[in-house]
């Protein structure tokens, strides 16, 4: 009765500690292994797309600049092993300053446009 009570006891506790990943705990290491990933993706791409690495180190401050180093060294490598060119990026940027300046020149025009409607007027009065 012992052996049969202890072997299911250590079984239920196996199938319950298999399961900790799916209760939400975070794990510190994978949790750093994580973004040391995403650093040299990140390092890798902006290599890839030709931008120089303080480039990248700007763009990405919160991501390692060691991590981001190593990823934009090994594409360099890669890429010049390989005979690749660069890709420039088709798209625009999106930071808040190219959506600053734009809501800015759409204010300025408006503010054109209103000036310009209120000098015509203006002048019909006359």
């Amino acid at each position: 009765m012992l052996p049969r009570y202890f072997a299911s006891v250590t079984l239920f506790s196996l199938i319950l500690l298999s399961a900790c990943d799916r209760l939400g705990i975070a794990d510190p290491a994978k949790e750093a292994a994580q973004k040391e990933a995403d650093a040299r993706a990140t390092g890798s791409a902006c290599r890839h797309a030709g931008r120089a690495i303080e480039d990248c180190y700007s763009l990405n401050p919160d991501a390692s600049r060691a991590a981001i180093y190593a990823g934009w060294k090994d594409m360099n490598d890669y890429m010049r092993d390989n005979k690749i060119d660069i890709v420039k990026p088709e798209l625009p940027p999106h930071s808040e300053a190219a959506s600053e300046d734009a809501s800015a020149s759409e204010s300025e025009s408006a503010s054109a446009s209103g000036s310009a409607s209120s000098s015509a007027s203006a002048k019909s009065k006359k």
